[in-house]
């Protein structure tokens, strides 16, 4: 028998039993989907993380003041060595920084007629914008001489202008910012949340000489934000950063902890540790499904062999050798598996989609995925087929033309 005759016996032979083969044919559609959907979820997940890593800035390096020993007790983070606008300025002059900017940051309450709000203030330099990758939908940024003078002006995040502003442009009103009068001068285009469940949108830009004046009521900074000019830098750029903070502050060598940073590479790369260990779980769950899918095809084929004795021995009578025999019930295995595996591609891929649209990330369907469910599925065809194929090519023709 030629491949193509093999072919249309064991397709005409599938299609006798319509209902089974397509009862037999769920399994593997169910353990395909299951694949690819869980793999799609996983990276999408994964893209979404990195996307709210990403929009924090490119290269970029943030410092913080650490902890002080006093009198022999260590405290936390931020509750020793505090940081002046000074030190951004100092950091700004280092050779593997781009753009650099001091933040100052705190609580507040805002008032605009009969709307309040509480949110949290920023303030900052118009280097910001470049530094976290962050536009102005509408209106403008403060300037540089506007950061100088400490001018009481304002840009909204998108989540305060709703609730104070509703469907109002709020581009040139005024409001109240713990007592003092600001104008708002710009939108910031909206962020959305972090892929940790944190507002972005929810805070109110401002020069930081004016947040240290009237906020704050001090001359610290919470923080300095710095690009390097290159991706390969940024390391080397988080050492400098806080060498030299320690170097302006003689922090003595056993204070480690006066100073510490963090930059957005190491950060990505702890999600994607924490994703890939994820998708390994999920693939591995979602596997299992395409194994009992097999187990179905090897129990259908067998009931199959079972059946259809009495027309192996006729085939066999008629000049059909083993490897014929086997052939055709391989075909038929594979074929269920190929039609099942294509099913469970599209189906996947469906699922895959909603869930991307419910959750708000990017649909993320890699071809490699798809590639190694649709192959993995026709290798279980071919493992999980050839016993019964096996057992129905060793028939005796004689026993199978006396079966009833």
């Amino acid at each position: 028998m030629t491949w193509m005759l093999t072919l249309r016996v064991a397709l005409r032979a599938l299609l006798r039993n319509k209902m089974r083969t397509c009862l037999t044919m769920l399994g593997i559609i169910i353990g395909v989907a299951a694949v690819i959907s869980m793999l799609s979820i996983a990276n999408g997940a994964k893209a979404n993380i990195e996307a709210s890593i990403a929009s924090m800035g490119t290269n970029c390096v943030h410092v913080f003041g650490g902890s002080k020993p006093k009198q022999g007790l260590r405290g936390g983070r931020g509750t020793g060595m505090q940081m002046r606008a000074a030190d951004w300025r100092a950091v700004a002059e280092l050779p593997t920084v781009a753009n650099a900017c001091p933040v100052v940051s705190g609580p507040c309450q805002l008032v605009y007629s009969s709307a309040n709000w509480g949110t949290n203030y920023t303030g900052t330099t118009p280097n910001f914008l470049i530094i976290r990758s962050w536009p102005v939908e509408r209106g403008r940024f403060f300037s540089e001489d506007e950061t100088r003078a400490g001018a009481h002006v304002v840009v909204l995040g998108t989540e305060v202008a709703k609730k104070l502003f509703g469907a109002t442009d709020p581009v040139g009103k005024v409001i109240r910012v713990q007592n003092f009068p600001f104008e708002v001068i710009g939108l910031m285009e909206e962020k959305g949340e972090t892929g940790w469940g944190m507002q972005r949108d929810d805070v109110i830009l401002m020069p930081y000489t004016t947040a240290q004046r009237k906020l704050k009521g001090n001359q610290w900074i919470n923080s300095i934000s710095a690009s390097a000019k290159r991706a390969d830098q940024v390391a080397a750029l988080e050492e400098q950063v806080v060498n030299l903070l320690k170097e302006r502050y003689r922090v003595r060598p056993e204070d480690q902890d006066a100073f510490y940073a963090f930059n957005q590479a190491e950060a990505t790369k702890q999600a994607n540790e924490s994703t890939q260990v994820f998708s390994i779980l999920l693939g591995g769950v979602a596997s299992v499904s395409l194994l009992v899918g097999g187990i179905g095809i090897m129990n259908i084929m067998l009931v199959s062999v079972t059946e259809r004795i009495r027309e192996i021995g006729i085939r066999m009578a008629l000049g059909a050798r083993g490897i014929d025999i086997l052939g055709q019930f391989l075909v038929e295995s594979v074929a269920l598996s190929i039609f099942g595996g294509a099913l469970g591609v599209a189906l996947g891929s469906l699922i895959s989609v909603g869930v991307a649209r419910m959750a708000q990330w990017p649909v993320v369907i890699s071809p490699g995925s798809v590639w190694m469910a649709f192959g993995f599925s026709a290798l279980i065809g071919i493992f999980f087929g050839f016993y019964p194929a096996l057992q129905a090519s060793r028939l005796d023709p004689i026993q199978c033309l006396r079966h009833e």
